[in-house]
């Protein structure tokens, strides 16, 4: 590809294609430093196709404006954004890891479910992610939250350091901001919609949590919950929210798992947990006396990796040399394959990220 090899703003380079949908590419990239210094990042670009449409420009500046107020370790962090001779650019955290529905896919081909903790524990942290953006604050310190409104399989990354992260905030809508679209255009992925978005009502804190709760039932249950042929059927499906009970698929799941995961897919609105906080409480609760230690997740991250013909990380960008008259700086050696076993655990309304990382 002619991007491959390109520098981008003159630190920025490309160095591989590592996802594309309709409306975007996300390549791997590293930027570039003085003293040899290197970093891996992603860069996104809008399809070549699309930089002339208005509406999906506007949609990308709004990702960038979003994703830069809000710093949580269960986020994808944006790093920049800029605009060059090929359109408007966005410098994201590089994450190392599958998305959750690589690690669905990978199961459902060996006729596989997931052990239900590590479902739970990667909810918990999503939720995490969610919480943080639905209680964000403006500057007087007035709520303004941020509804993600696209909380799919494909927007969960799970890292090979055991850590979930929402990436993808190109459909939220701030609070604060005027609706970007007609009444009557609804986005996110047909079959993660809650109902009442079918019919035109806004989205909210409980929309999110219903998308999370068909992610959870799917990722339990091994099968799709509202899928169709077309559009249409799908559209019929998510409108009659008929949800086959987990119970039914999976008889050794605990009750109280069944319980959350039924709570959050409550037709009604009102009947589901008021706050991405309640049900990360739920879903901990659950876990009390099994808990998820980094190093299970990330054995999931590494192995679905492995399984889809990938590494079980990502290969570093090859170095460049420091000028002669600069500072050498030392080679950092490559992580472990996997961090020793942690007595750390996800515990009540704390989820484990990266060292260092903010929690929100």
């Amino acid at each position: 590809m002619k991007e491959i090899g390109q520098l981008v703003h003159g630190r920025y380079e490309i160095l591989e294609l590592a996802g594309h949908g309709g409306m975007a590419k996300v390549y791997r990239a590293v930027t570039r430093g003085a003293a040899g210094f290197q970093r891996p990042v992603a860069l996104k670009r809008i399809r070549e196709q699309l930089t002339g449409n208005t509406e999906f420009v506007r949609m990308f500046i709004e990702e960038a404006r979003v994703g830069a107020e809000l710093d949580h370790g269960n986020i994808v962090q944006v790093h920049d954004f800029g605009v060059d001779g090929r359109g408007y650019f966005l410098v994201m955290e590089w994450v190392d890891g599958v998305h959750l529905g690589q690690y669905m896919d990978m199961l459902a081909k060996y006729g596989q479910t997931s052990p239900w903790r590590y479902v739970a524990a990667i909810g918990a942290q999503v939720l995490s992610a969610l919480g943080a953006a639905h209680q964000r604050t403006d500057d007087a310190g007035q709520p303004a939250p941020v509804i993600h409104r696209d909380v799919t399989p494909q927007n969960i990354l799970l890292s090979v350091n055991g850590v979930a992260k929402l990436t993808d905030f190109g459909l939220a809508r701030a609070m604060d901001r005027a609706s970007m679209t007609g009444p009557d255009v609804v986005k996110g992925k047909l079959s993660y919609l809650a109902p009442e978005l079918i019919y035109g009502q806004p989205a909210t804190v409980q929309s999110d949590l219903y998308s999370l709760g068909i992610v959870l039932w799917e990722a339990l249950a091994g099968e799709r919950l509202f899928w169709g042929d077309t559009p249409s059927e799908r559209v019929r499906k998510v409108r009659e929210a008929e949800i086959p009970p987990l119970a039914d698929l999976r008889p050794s799941l605990p009750q109280v798992l069944l319980a959350v995961v039924q709570r959050a897919l409550s037709r009604n609105p009102t009947q589901r947990y008021d706050t991405a906080e309640a049900m990360q409480d739920a879903l901990l609760r659950c876990l009390a006396e099994q808990p998820v230690s980094p190093r299970e997740l990330a054995q999931v991250a590494v192995e679905t990796r492995v399984a889809s013909g990938m590494s079980p990380r990502s290969q570093r960008p090859p170095s460049i040399p420091a000028p002669a008259s600069g500072i050498q700086p030392s080679r950092s050696q490559l992580p472990p394959s996997l961090p020793a076993p942690s007595n750390d655990v996800v515990t009540r309304r704390t989820v484990i990220v990266e060292p260092g990382a903010k929690t929100g």
